[in-house]
């Protein structure tokens, strides 16, 4: 039986999100015939501009053909732009009617706005991870490439839908044509959901020591509540001494400049992902103070937190 996918496209999609999703469904049906129909859908009817500046027509506004079987939200930067009570109450009446809802890339901010995740594991861009948790702090998420559970289907975006997809068709119609399917991509390998979103602490710095790779991982999961140089240090068994020899060694720099690199970073991807103040996000980052804060961001960046604040470029 062929399967009906209807993607809802909300302004400043992500383009490779979408593609991704669609262009294995294609290939599917070049081998195996019409396992696969695809409805573009917008808010209004119109064509719909992604985050590239390119445009998309439509099939229809809120207008979802009877024999759909998966309804997928589709989002970029600033996911709930859009979201009024007419789109909450539309998801939430289609919701009964499909088999699947599902969001790919931030398109899960949208699917939780509507209250429509209760247990279910969900994900999305990794970019968006922490702005979705601050903001949603009892629902499930986590950093796999897409989570599949029980009518709740959720993708990161960007190639991980064509991974998402690649598993269900593995899951409806074989492995064989996964396979099949996945060549004609130039894949080397389908991945599983449990594959990371972002490289390896080692390969994203080119690094070969494993203290510092520990080091780091530690780093990344302590910006709301930075260790000291002292306890990172006994965490690898080494001295203060040594470990900042390690860092200007390897990265040029120094263990106390690197951190606040990644609080700051975390900070500029609160402030671009979520409502929180300025005051906010410096704590959910580490900082004391506001003026603290604004003062390292304005040193690292060249601009205010609240002038960051305007410049969203959409995650791929």
């Amino acid at each position: 039986m062929t399967q009906t996918f209807a993607f809802l496209l909300l302004p400043g999609f992500s383009m490779i999100g979408l593609m991704s999703a669609i262009e294995p469904l294609r290939v599917a049906n070049r081998f195996r015939g019409e396992l696969y129909r695809w409805r573009l859908l917008s808010l209004d009817s119109e064509a719909v501009a992604a985050s590239n500046g390119m445009s998309l027509n439509v099939e229809a506004g809120l207008e979802l053909p009877e024999d759909t079987q998966a309804l997928f939200v589709v989002a970029g930067f600033e996911p709930l732009a859009h979201y009024d009570k007419r789109l909450a109450h539309w998801l939430q009446r289609r919701e009964r009617e499909v088999k699947v809802l599902g969001a790919i890339d931030t398109g899960s901010f949208v699917l939780a706005e509507a209250g429509l995740f209760e247990q279910q594991r969900l994900t999305l861009h990794w970019e968006a991870i922490d702005a979705f948790c601050e903001r949603y702090p009892q629902l499930q998420v986590t950093q796999e490439l897409f989570e599949i559970d029980g009518r709740r289907i959720t993708s990161a975006g960007g190639t991980s839908s064509l991974d998402l997809m690649l598993g269900l068709i593995g899951r409806d119609h074989g492995e064989p044509l996964a396979v099949q399917v996945s060549e004609q991509f130039v894949l080397g390998r389908i991945r599983t959901r449990q594959d990371h979103q972002r490289m390896q602490i080692a390969s994203r710095y080119d690094l070969h020591n494993k203290k510092l790779v520990r080091v780091i991982g530690e780093m990344e999961r302590h910006c709301d509540q930075p260790l000291p140089c002292e306890e990172l240090a006994e965490q690898v068994g080494v001295s203060v001494r040594q470990l900042e020899r390690l860092f200007r060694h390897h990265l040029n720099t120094t263990p106390s400049a690197f951190y606040l690199g990644l609080r700051l970073d975390k900070a500029r991807q609160l402030l671009r992902q979520s409502d929180l103040s300025v005051l906010e996000v410096g704590l959910a980052c580490g900082f004391d103070s506001a003026s603290y804060f604004s003062r390292c961001y304005r040193q690292h960046f060249a601009a205010s937190p609240s002038q960051d604040r305007h410049e969203r470029p959409a995650p791929s």
